[in-house]
């Protein structure tokens, strides 16, 4: 039998506990055993490539593989969120032409870098880079793990079975386990708990690259000097993550080296998982749907599949002061729709890090804090995917609802991990008194747009003619969010003061919002009144159309438009009445 004493045993080599590894390495003197039960490099394609601001700054900066990403993998050109025309027979509109396809993004290319990762490909770096240090040992395959967890404060004790068949038994302070959806200590512990989130998927990836700006009927120069180029931009459209999207659905592409990545992703009571069970009936399913696709898709050779039938699961605990943690899918995961795996695993791993590398007097009160922020950040994800999830079949009522997630991401997410605040125990307690105060807000908002949608629905105007392009950035609001990537190198103090301004800015994102959606839903111009948009309740928001027109009636002919502090762009465009827009809009979109 081999005797392998280690300080930190992890359990699993995917993405979590690679990376979780390579943390550790770069920081620590921590001896390191790393088991793995699958042959390595595994042979079937990994799913999850693409990476948001989080996941990009860590992957890149703090594990120090940024040379690697920009050599072997695209950089990402944030995401993209597109939808086929509406009545293309009255409307006149092609819906094999992607040029009539209405859609929503952000056009200028972040400031932290992101990247579509080909999981396969990154991984086997990530192991060559461990290997390289003294303090790594790694074992696959493995068979036979066994872990007895100390009850009395001593080291923990394992032994399993290496490639060759010999045993191999140990004694680890701290266990880790980033063994994905196997869970091996989350079973055994009981801590796995139920996601509201109830989605499925399929997926497979066909080998060359779909450019979808190419899936059209117009040649190679009409596509180049298309007048829509006016508003999309020449950046390369395959880059980002594209989600064309429906009534509680949506298809990704995510372009790799050599293939690209395709996928649906569905809400189970809204697509029926016969339908779309398979590669081949998913790709039928979505060429109906989206009928560019059916100029590529069925010609392309499918190399690998995959899918869920059900894939959210939540934790009951993911650390303990008696030294063992989860990380990755051995932990919990929500919903692909924003790419929040990756962001999941940065965020853990770097609190599982600081845990592991402190005192054992500061350890208790440290858990203590870091549950508390691992699940705030987790749950703050819900309703997005189990509430509003039909909100992705209406351009309007979803770019309002991704204006306000992404404005929350990158002031309370982005700004605090890139300056490593959330292992800032005078930081974090503050954080989470003010991402709290979000909390009622999130949950309304998200239901006051379902609400909203489902009016829209029911009182369904004309499919518009022309195809319809926001720039998420045209609301200030969001701009002012995105400057939190230039705060840099803060104070625990200004830090917090930085997230008031964002808190303050939030309130009255949610405030427009939902002035904008009463106006639409009265027709009466006061909701936009500064006596009306004061008195709106954002901490119990509910969609009702009959006490909104009582509201409004109280309010005086006479009053004044409320003044925004900040640009809120004109939304007449989504129903097919364009407005003059706010000469401050039209700069920041880049059209003037």
């Amino acid at each position: 039998m081999k005797s392998e004493n280690c300080d930190v045993l992890v359990i699993g080599a995917g993405l979590a506990g690679l990376t979780l590894a390579r943390h550790l390495l770069l920081v620590s003197g921590k001896k390191i055993v790393m088991v793995e039960r699958r042959e390595m490099p595994n042979p079937r394609q990994k799913v999850g490539e693409a990476t948001v601001q989080m996941s990009g700054y860590y992957y890149s900066r703090v594990l120090q593989m940024e040379e690697h990403l920009l050599r072997h993998h695209y950089m990402k050109y944030n995401l993209r969120f597109i939808w086929a025309p509406e009545d293309p027979q009255s409307t006149g509109t092609d819906p094999s032409d992607y040029y009539d396809y209405s859609q929503s993004y952000i056009r200028k290319l972040s400031n932290i870098v992101t990247y579509q990762l080909d999981r396969n490909v990154f991984e086997e770096a990530l192991l060559e880079e461990n290997q390289k240090d003294p303090d790594f040992t790694f074992y696959a395959p493995t068979r036979e793990l066994d872990v007895q967890l100390s009850e009395d404060g001593g080291d923990h004790a394992f032994r399993f079975r290496d490639s060759n068949g010999d045993e191999v038994a140990g004694t680890s302070r701290w266990v880790v386990d980033a063994s994905g959806r196997g869970k091996f200590l989350k079973r055994r512990l009981g801590l796995d708990r139920q996601s509201p989130v109830r989605h499925g998927t399929t997926f497979c990836w066909v080998d060359g690259l779909v450019d979808i700006e190419k899936l059209s009927p117009d040649s190679s120069k009409d596509q180049r000097i298309h007048p829509h180029r006016a508003d999309l931009g020449h950046t390369p459209a395959f880059l980002a993550t594209n989600h064309f999207c429906g009534e509680g659905f949506w298809f990704w592409t995510i372009p790799l080296h050599g293939k690209t990545s395709l996928g649906l992703v569905y809400d189970n009571r809204l697509v029926r998982r016969e339908e779309v069970g398979s590669p081949a009936k998913m790709i039928d399913w979505v060429c109906k749907r989206f009928p560019l696709f059916a100029r590529d898709l069925p010609q392309r050779e499918i190399v690998d599949q995959g899918g869920f039938v059900d894939f959210a699961f939540d934790a009951v605990q993911t650390l303990s002061a008696d030294r063992w943690a989860l990380c990755g899918e051995a932990c919990r995961f929500a919903d692909p729709l924003y790419s929040p795996g990756g962001d999941l695993i940065s965020l853990y791993n770097t609190l599982i890090v600081d845990a592991i590398c402190s005192d054992e007097e500061r350890l208790p009160g440290k858990v203590r804090l870091y549950e508390q922020v691992a699940r705030s950040i987790y749950e703050a994800y819900l309703p997005s995917f189990a509430v509003s999830y039909e909100t992705l079949g209406d351009r309007e009522v979803f770019t309002l609802r991704y204006v306000w997630e992404l404005s929350i991401y990158f002031g309370f997410y982005v700004f605090p991990f890139i300056n490593d605040l959330f292992t800032d125990p005078t930081f974090a307690t503050g954080f989470l008194r003010r991402f709290s105060k979000l909390g009622p807000i999130n949950r309304g908002l998200h239901q006051f747009l379902v609400d909203f949608y489902q009016w829209k629905k029911q009182n369904r105007e004309a499919g518009l003619a022309d195809p319809v392009f926001f720039d998420f950035m045209e609301f200030g609001h969001l701009r002012a969010a995105e400057e939190c990537f230039y705060k840099v190198g803060v104070t625990s103090e200004q830090a917090r003061s930085v997230l008031d301004e964002q808190l303050e800015n939030l309130e009255e994102l949610a405030r427009a919002i939902v002035a904008h959606v009463t106006s639409v839903v009265t027709g009466d111009r006061r909701a936009r009144s500064r006596d009306f948009v004061r008195t709106i309740p954002l901490d119990e928001l509910r969609f009702d159309p009959a006490g909104m027109a009582g509201q409004l009636a109280a309010v005086p002919e006479t009053s004044p438009e409320h003044e925004w502090g900040l640009a809120v762009p004109c939304l007449a465009r989504f129903r097919g009445t364009p407005a003059e827009e706010p000469a401050e809009v039209a700069v920041a979109a880049g059209r003037v």
